[in-house]
């Protein structure tokens, strides 16, 4: 189990079924939920420095209103040399299409793409990706 996940989403429905499922696979012991980018961009800035209050893994997804995933990778990019800790991204969306995937992949901070819905068993299997490192 991993201290802090973060899921920057806006669909309503899916943050309510990734809450459960995040508790069911006893993933987290704390979830933090964004609505967009810009309001996850500025909880990381305002604690930059309190590295307890960060994240370890961020699910992000990438499309959403005022700043999207993409854009939050690009701004996200510049915060990470200032944050004294390791958070790992991985983009969850429903997106198949190959652009999408290629541009993960082409992010160095992302670990990979998933496609939604998220599982249990995918959850698992991020907790191994990250207790083997």
């Amino acid at each position: 189990m991993i201290n802090i996940a973060c899921v920057i989403d806006d669909d309503e429905i899916y943050t309510f079924a990734v809450k459960r499922i995040i508790a069911h696979a006893k993933f987290a012991e704390k979830t933090l939920f964004f609505h967009n980018g810009q309001v996850a961009l500025d909880f990381f800035a305002e604690y930059i420095r309190q590295t307890d209050m960060l994240p370890d893994v961020i699910l992000l997804d990438i499309n959403m209103p005022v700043l999207d995933g993409w854009q939050f990778m690009d701004e996200f990019a510049k915060l990470v040399p200032h944050i004294d800790k390791k958070i790992i991204v991985y983009i969850v969306s429903s997106s198949i299409a190959e652009e999408d995937y290629s541009k993960a992949k082409s992010i160095e901070s992302v670990s990979d793409f998933i496609v939604k819905p998220i599982t249990v068993e995918k959850l698992h299997l991020i907790l191994e990706q990250i207790n083997a490192d």
